[in-house]
């Protein structure tokens, strides 16, 4: 099966903090161009500070610029399954190839809420729907048998671990052999090549949008069989990764480095987390040291 990147795609914005749709665009085309599938609505995509209408045009515009050339996720998840199902409604009539739902947050959960959740938002839609775990943002973690019930659902196709755990991310794969059709994609980047290695279907980055032709590259020569190339793909990903993460949250991190590339891409919209002037310098300093 060849392995696929998703790129977990920035929203850009415009100085007043209104989305900047062509700006969007033009990431997407830079992405596209790569080689790399997109992921819209996420982490890096500052979901939570996104609207409902916003998340609904911005899934329309990523799909039209699209147009069919690589697959389309978006996250719908939010605290209330009553949301969710709306949001997920709207994707489903959109037109996007799966639909992530990352675990509610603020709202504490049990496995069993979570179960009932997501196979809620499965039962309401046509599209595969995707599990989205990242514990150390929500404070509610899919536990691998968990991950396994709802693996049995038809319309669950799999799940993005973004908790940073090889030893988590080893269980789920073991949920993905068991269960036919259950994909796993991870998401720290540091763990891109392991995971594409250990039965990962492929990985969805934040890092990618900064770099989109290294996390090509590393999916290509895996793909082709060149693990030597994969390795050193990886080994340059993984370096740049820790000098940039080093500097404050990674997310934010990533977005600034996007903007010092390109600033149509605008700042984040989430609170305090606009870089100072010495960490402008410093992730300029990264960005030459990489070429880019």
């Amino acid at each position: 099966m060849t392995k696929q990147a998703f790129v977990a795609l920035v929203t850009c914005f415009n100085e007043d903090e209104t989305i900047n749709y062509q700006a969007t665009r033009a990431q997407v085309r830079r992405q596209v161009e790569a080689g790399n599938n997109i992921m819209c609505a996420g982490t890096n995509g500052d979901f939570s500070a996104l609207t409902f209408e916003e998340k609904v045009r911005l899934t329309e515009e990523v799909v039209d610029e699209v147009g069919g050339r690589v697959r389309v996720i978006v996250n719908a998840g939010m605290p209330a399954t009553f949301e969710t199902v709306k949001l997920a409604r709207e994707f489903d009539r959109i037109g996007v190839d799966g639909i992530a739902v990352i675990t509610p947050f603020f709202i504490a959960c049990t496995q069993d809420g979570l179960i009932r959740h997501f196979s809620t938002v499965a039962d309401a839609v046509k599209t595969p729907v995707y599990l989205y775990d990242i514990p150390a943002r929500t404070q509610n973690h899919i536990e691998p048998e968990t991950a396994r019930t709802l693996a049995r659902h038809g319309n669950i196709a799999g799940i993005k671990d973004s908790g940073g755990a090889r030893e988590t991310l080893e269980a789920y794969l073991a949920v993905a052999k068991d269960i036919a059709g259950f994909e796993v994609y991870s998401g720290p980047d540091h763990l891109v090549l392991w995971a594409l290695q250990n039965g990962a279907a492929g990985c969805i980055s934040g890092l990618g949008n900064a770099m989109p032709q290294v996390l090509a590259g590393i999916l290509k020569a895996v793909n082709a069989g060149d693990i030597a190339e994969a390795e050193r793909q990886q080994a340059i990903f993984t370096a740049f990764r820790t000098d940039l993460y080093a500097l404050g949250f990674a997310p934010a991190m990533v977005k600034r480095a996007l903007f010092l590339q390109d600033s149509s891409v605008g700042a984040s919209r989430q609170p305090a987390l606009l870089p100072s002037k010495e960490q402008d310098a410093q992730i300029a300093d990264i960005l030459r040291r990489y070429d880019l």
